[in-house]
């Protein structure tokens, strides 16, 4: 909840300040953060995908999905109804206690970090980044994994422009790397 109470004292402030915004209801927000994890070769064993499920559930704080192919694609060999993916939708609370362990637990703990890059805007103020392995997070015990997996971190945002939401995710304390 630190992350809530900050914004809704000082951030909201800050960018209305910045950008020069008279409606509070056009002021960015964090609208929600969805955690997603590519299946590739693990679909094919059942135990695997249940224990990288089991995984970004443990992550999350709520279960994740596991998503199958709406369509036969022959080139990728993959079949309808053939698990491709895990994710899971945070919003509201379980969304800033997140965004609270991942910049204050999860990414320090990343070896040679350096900061996120910030060519992972997608023009319209939403922000994707990727992780390598779920193994920074404190709750993933490494005896109970049976595969390392990576892991991509959509958090899409009611900003107008990357450069608004650029400046909510700094005040949110994002650590970007320096540079342009």
């Amino acid at each position: 909840m630190r992350l809530k109470e900050k914004y809704n004292e000082s951030i909201k402030a800050a960018l209305t300040k910045e950008f020069d915004i008279k409606n509070p209801m056009l002021i960015p927000a964090i609208e929600k953060v969805v955690i997603s994890v590519g299946a590739n070769d693990s679909a094919k064993d059942q135990k695997i995908l249940q224990n990288m499920a089991d995984t970004i559930s443990l992550i999350a704080g709520q279960k994740a999905v596991i998503c199958n192919a709406k369509k036969s694609v022959a080139g990728f060999k993959v079949r309808e109804g053939y698990p491709v993916g895990i994710k899971v939708t945070l919003r509201k609370d379980r969304m800033y206690a997140f965004l609270d362990k991942l910049i204050s637990v999860a990414l320090p703990r990343v070896k040679d970090f350096r900061g996120l890059s910030r060519s992972g805007f997608d023009g319209r103020g939403n922000y994707n980044f990727g992780l390598n392995e779920q193994l920074m997070f404190p709750e993933v015990e490494y005896d109970k994994i049976l595969r390392t997996h990576g892991m991509n971190i959509t958090i899409a945002t009611t900003a107008k422009n990357d450069k608004e939401a650029f400046k909510l995710l700094e005040l949110f304390g994002m650590p970007f790397a320096k540079g342009k």
